[in-house]
């Protein structure tokens, strides 16, 4: 019920995820970052315990394929479907024997991209191909990818819920941007949501870093 990206920038040392789904708040449960680290995606009747299991092995020096190989340990793994990418070795799909609908995945050199129950096999493969031809900032290159993967059919059912990760040299999320449940086309208006706060991006990290140096938005009592 879900398509989805995990993605590293080199030049920036920043990481991120996209993701969308017919069910609701699919961003709260499915993709996860780290600051240094990585991102990984669970997805498929989703456990989101394993998220953050793959960022601490990750963490502790395994690799993407390492973690995601230790993980297959664990009970009812056969029903999900992994993402992870680190700061260097090759991203690795995993997708259980016993995951739903129509599955594709694809592997890039700076992304990963993967989905279930999907309306055509050639989703992750547009969204990557959106991904690498992109410019701009991660945020907006993973956008990209999930508006391409939209247009190349997404899901089977209708789309409600999607969400942006983006990791940079904080512990906590640079951009953290989640639509719960709209009625329709939630990746558009994700997209909408991004263009309203990629200006204000680096005026929050300053407000968090040094409040002295924050710019006034221009909201009343904003001084």
């Amino acid at each position: 019920m879900t398509f989805s990206i995990v993605a590293r920038c080199p030049a920036t040392g920043q990481f991120g995820a996209a993701v969308a789904s017919s069910s609701p708040a699919v961003a709260a449960r499915c993709v996860r970052g780290r600051k240094g680290v990585g991102a990984a995606a669970s997805q498929n009747i989703t456990d989101p315990d394993l998220g953050p299991l793959l960022l601490d092995r990750m963490a502790a020096g395994k690799t993407p394929e390492q973690a995601v190989a230790e993980l297959r340990q664990r009970p009812f793994i056969d029903y999900r479907q992994l993402m992870a990418i680190d700061a260097h070795n090759p991203p690795v799909v995993f997708t259980g024997a016993n995951a739903l609908g129509t599955l594709a995945s694809v592997v890039g050199t700076h992304a990963a991209c993967a989905g279930n129950m999907l309306h055509d096999h050639g989703v992750p493969a547009a969204m990557l191909a959106a991904f690498e031809q992109a410019e701009g900032a991660l945020a907006e290159r993973l956008m990209q990818a999930m508006l391409a993967g939209q247009a190349a059919g997404g899901e089977e059912g209708p789309l409600h819920s999607a969400g942006l990760l983006v990791y940079g040299a904080q512990n906590w999320p640079i951009v953290d941007l989640r639509l719960d449940w709209v009625e329709a086309d939630p990746v558009q208006a994700l997209y909408a949501t991004w263009k309203v706060y990629e200006p204000q991006l680096l005026a929050y990290v300053t407000r968090a870093l040094d409040p002295r140096a924050a710019p006034s938005f221009g909201v009343p009592g904003d001084l």
